[in-house]
């Protein structure tokens, strides 16, 4: 099957900051990663392929986004 060439292809350049903020920008709000790659005009596997990268490069942990909450249980008094 041939293609037909539509135009120019563009090759854009992405600084570290830019990814990371895609990157940390999935999951945020409950965007998946296909929504926040279709809104930058990019592919899943990009992301995936940033986050192995910038992990690599320690700018990037999967626990860099988690969040704890304190949680209050009480105690009961005394064992039965």
């Amino acid at each position: 099957m041939r293609g037909e060439i539509l135009g120019v292809e563009r090759r854009r350049f992405w600084r570290d900051e830019d990814k990371l903020e895609i990157v940390m920008s999935a999951g945020v709000g409950g965007e998946t990663v296909t929504q926040v790659a279709q809104r930058h005009e990019i592919t899943r596997q990009q992301i995936y392929a940033w986050r192995h990268e910038l992990k690599k490069k320690g700018l990037w942990s999967p626990d860099a986004g988690a969040l704890f909450y304190p949680l209050d249980i009480p105690v009961a008094s005394g064992v039965p």
